[in-house]
């Protein structure tokens, strides 16, 4: 289905990362344990490193790659931004990739074209070729994070339910605990759009 998408008419719409980062709004969010977003989201920007030689070089050598651009579909407000954008922005740059965030709240019906399990969970990164066609998508969280809300969402399939909201948190707390722990999600993140990028025809 999503072969066939053309955004080029979203193209320019957005602001640039450097925009993204200055215009955000400090917020404490408990259940995550960032008790304030913004410095959060700097500090994993200015603190990552490639950790792999091979890594930086696959995404250098993207450099070539002039028919490329990535939009990222996003807010302020969600903790899988606060991590996961600042090393979409870093990679992004290794790559020489035209980058632009799309505010999620601005941009509804692009976002409702990459949903996660019918939801609006972000960031979402759109990754299109020179006419604008997608040509792949990562996001919303590393694949062994998504799976914590997987299996919540399999085992609380009634939103009604007493407790559900409660159990939300809990699996936002793990979901915030497994970011904290190290920049194993980071590594893994590196891994998904590396595979990512050789599905995208030369």
């Amino acid at each position: 289905m999503e072969a066939r998408l053309n955004l080029t008419h979203k193209i320019g719409q957005g602001i640039s990362p450097q925009q993204f980062m200055d215009d955000m709004q400090i917020r404490a969010i408990e259940n995550s344990n960032i008790p304030n977003t913004k410095e959060q989201s700097i500090s994993v920007y200015e603190n990552f490193t490639w950790t792999q030689e091979d890594q930086k070089a696959f995404f250098t050598a993207l450099n070539n790659r002039s028919d490329l651009h990535c939009l990222i579909l996003c807010t302020d407000w969600c903790p899988d931004v606060i991590w996961n954008v600042p090393i979409l922005f870093r990679v992004m740059e290794q790559s020489r990739i035209s980058t632009e965030v799309l505010l999620m709240e601005e941009h509804m019906e692009t976002m409702d074209l990459f949903l996660t399990d019918g939801g609006r969970a972000q960031p979402i990164a759109v990754f299109l070729n020179g006419s604008g066609d997608v040509l792949g998508r990562w996001g919303a969280r590393p694949a062994y994070i998504q799976a914590v809300m997987n299996r919540f969402k399999k085992n609380n399939p009634d939103k009604q339910e007493a407790g559900y909201k409660e159990k939300l948190n809990q699996t936002y707390q793990e979901i915030g605990e497994l970011y904290h722990a190290s920049n194993e999600y980071q590594e893994v993140m590196l891994h998904e759009l590396r595979d990512l990028f050789t599905t995208f025809p030369s």
